[in-house]
């Protein structure tokens, strides 16, 4: 079945990170993406590249030498006939090229123009150098990560560079497209991911806002490893549970089946008795190994889940039924979300 954006024609200038996952990502749901690599360039994406995995979602490579004349007059060619213009490099750099928002919509007014940096095109740090780690630091985002008394913890790569800037990158290129379907005109979009990944902690800023979060102190929250029923626990072989029943119903449904006594139905939410809830469950969850534990809560709404391994989640029997990863020459790749479905007519 076509994609969604079948016929929608891309243009992608080789980096490194957010900007390439999104492309990735528009791929997955019908693009047709032409990937300009400005020669020698090492591979946009290494992990989901179509020269060492044949079988991922493909886009078409250009190298091209953007510093001469016909190399710039050929880019130009490509962006002319494209919907969306995708860069992530720093401010300027497409200026110096020639290939800039004002010539390029001069050309081709119907043009998406996506410009994906860590601080954003304007500011006083809108030409450094960051990576995910520098974004989400500057964003607030990092500060509130972490156990107590322990410093902040980096959440992989994924809170700035993937949510904040892929994510936020292809929302903002999608909204793009359809309002020019009503006015006829591109857009520039200018990708910060300190920005969203802020905007992706709303959440999270709200509830400071409401004096239901510490914003001083991580690892003290309800969601930040400070409550005991929102947490991992080590197991009886090394491994881990998730526990995470938050609503009272769940909770309870805890509590019976570890036999920790009704007492603590009402005491959920007392945070005094939060160190000795934590004592307890640390000590339970290491009397059996993990597998154990997934077996006994698997009828029971508890919200505990053993925490996979990606093999493991690859050939987990709920992932294995929903066809969650593809096989790739022998190793796991997620398959691209969502999914979409078409209703069908009761007459066939």
């Amino acid at each position: 079945m076509p994609g969604p954006l079948e016929g929608v024609k891309i243009v992608e200038m080789a980096g490194i990170g957010p900007a390439p996952f999104g492309c990735y990502l528009l791929a997955g749901l019908g693009a047709a993406v032409t990937r300009i690599e400005a020669g020698g360039r090492a591979a946009a994406f290494l992990p989901l590249d179509p020269a060492t995995n044949p079988d991922v979602v493909m886009r078409a490579i250009r190298e091209i030498d953007l510093k001469s004349d016909d190399g710039r007059a050929e880019a130009i060619s490509l962006i002319d006939d494209a919907d969306v213009l995708v860069e992530g490099f720093r401010p300027g750099v497409m200026e110096r090229l020639g290939l800039g928002p004002e010539p390029m919509l001069d050309r081709n007014p119907r043009l998406v123009f996506a410009r994906m940096t860590g601080y954003g095109q304007t500011g006083p740090m809108s030409k450094r150098a960051g990576h995910d780690l520098n974004y989400i630091a500057t964003s607030g985002v990092l500060s509130l990560i972490g156990r107590e008394g322990a410093a902040p913890t980096p959440p992989l790569n994924l809170v700035g560079d993937y949510a904040g800037g892929s994510m936020v990158m292809v929302m903002g290129i999608l909204a793009a497209l359809f309002e020019r379907e009503r006015t006829g005109q591109g857009k520039v979009i200018d990708i910060s991911m300190v920005e969203g990944s802020a905007m992706v902690a709303t959440p999270i800023f709200a509830m400071m806002a409401a004096g239901l979060w510490d914003g001083d102190r991580h690892g003290t929250n309800l969601l930040d490893t400070g409550c005991p029923f929102y947490d991992t626990y080590e197991t009886a072989d090394g491994k881990f549970v998730a526990v995470a029943p938050l609503e009272p119903q769940f909770f309870a449904n805890l509590v019976d089946t570890l036999h920790l006594g009704d007492g603590w139905k009402s005491k959920q939410y007392d945070r005094s008795r939060w160190p000795e809830l934590r004592l307890r469950l640390e000590t339970i969850f290491l009397s059996r190994p993990r597998d154990e534990w997934s077996e006994l809560f698997a009828d029971i709404d508890a919200c505990v889940t053993p925490v996979l391994t990606p093999d493991e989640a690859a050939r987990n029997d709920h992932n294995t039924a929903r066809q969650s990863f593809a096989d790739i020459s022998g190793k796991h790749m997620p398959r691209l979300a969502p999914r979409f479905q078409v209703r069908r007519d009761h007459d066939g």
